[in-house]
């Protein structure tokens, strides 16, 4: 978490406005993404948005950054579909 608090902070002090926000706030994300050892998860990322700084973040590229990690925080389609099957299957089983 000490990456995130890093970069979260930076972004606050950055004064960029729009593209140039969002584009800072995607180069924060990856930055969060490459720093993170092993793979980076949904909870990761949702662990991520209970943070105060995230709560609270106010300039323009943190609350893009705080939008980065909403993306990131919803697990893919395919991934709950997979997860519905196997309760459907374990439901099954069990019947």
């Amino acid at each position: 978490m000490m990456d995130f608090a890093r970069i979260i902070g930076a972004l606050e002090d950055s004064q960029a406005e729009g593209a140039q926000a969002m584009a800072a706030a995607r180069r924060g994300f990856l930055e969060w993404v490459v720093a993170t050892p092993g793979p980076v998860t949904a909870r990761m990322a949702r662990d991520a948005l209970a943070t105060r700084a995230a709560r609270n973040a106010q300039s323009e590229a943190a609350r893009a950054f705080v939008g980065c990690l909403r993306e990131a925080s919803v697990p893919p389609p395919a991934f709950a579909a997979r997860q519905r099957a196997a309760r459907v299957r374990r439901g099954h089983w069990l019947n």
